[in-house]
């Protein structure tokens, strides 16, 4: 989880370590601060442009509304575990009302509390990420729904493995990680519940756990079908049953044959 909404755009610009009085640049040398995959390009007048490896230690001032936050970029690296490209992994802080600088993430599974930018808008309604206008962005850890699917190797760019829209690859993945059945941005899942994925374009393959079974296959809508639910205490297969889009589609007629020839894009197991 982070504390500030998803969406930003960035504003200004301040290079050097903040613990230390600055000196921001001429508000004319920067000409803007754009998102290119998961890293910051700032590019100023003079020509010169600096991506998020080159601004560690300088602070963004993001525009939230009707408010400003800043924050501060840390540290970045390279992920060693993105499954497909370059994922560039940010330490962000920002700035709390009491001037102390706190880690805007929470660790995820593997311990790391890092994030990155990611260019769209989310969705009020279903909360899918849409392209946006140049300069918004969304700012996600790696510890969630938004962060994994990006490090699964789904990100919302072109990608030469898959065969359909970037967005609709990436929102599918979002539905699939949270168990959004019905695609209306309300997650069924809970934290460490363990999936195994996997999807048609053989960008991440099944283990083939035995102690898996197969539960659905997921468009940016949804899911396709439901085989059986992952968490039951949230929510049972009659309540999937009883919504209009899945009247006829849950139980043993869930298969991965009918998914495939349903639309599915990406598939996922998980413990009965």
């Amino acid at each position: 989880m982070h504390p500030i909404p998803l969406i930003a755009l960035a504003t200004a610009l301040m290079l050097g370590d903040p613990a230390v009085p600055a000196t921001p640049a001429p508000a004319a040398a920067l000409q803007s601060v754009e998102v290119e995959g998961t890293e910051f390009k700032a590019t100023f007048a003079d020509g010169r442009v600096l991506r998020s490896r080159d601004l560690v230690g300088a602070t963004l001032t993001i525009a939230l509304d009707a408010q400003t936050v800043r924050v501060r970029i840390d540290a970045v690296e390279r992920d060693p575990d993105a499954k497909v490209g370059v994922v560039w992994l940010h330490t962000f802080s920002p700035q709390g009302a009491d001037g102390v600088w706190r880690n805007i993430c929470n660790p995820g599974p593997d311990g790391r509390r890092q994030g990155f930018p990611i260019v769209g808008r989310v969705r009020p309604g279903d909360a899918a990420l849409d392209p946006a206008e140049p300069g918004v962005f969304d700012i996600t850890c790696t510890g969630g729904a938004r962060g994994k699917c990006v490090r699964f190797g789904y990100g919302p760019w072109p990608n030469p493995r898959s065969a359909i829209p970037s967005y609709d690859l990436y929102n599918a993945c979002i539905r699939m990680v949270r168990a959004d059945y019905s695609g209306d941005g309300k997650g069924t899942t809970r934290d460490g519940q363990p999936i195994d994925l996997y999807d048609r374009f053989g960008i991440q393959r099944p283990t083939d756990d035995t102690t898996f079974a197969f539960e659905a296959g997921w468009t940016r809508d949804g899911a396709v079908c439901v085989r059986h639910v992952r968490v039951e205490e949230n929510v049972r297969l009659e309540d999937l049953e009883a919504l209009p889009a899945l009247r006829g589609l849950t139980g043993t007629i869930c298969t991965e044959e009918f998914e495939r020839t349903h639309g599915a894009v990406i598939f996922n197991r998980s413990p009965l």
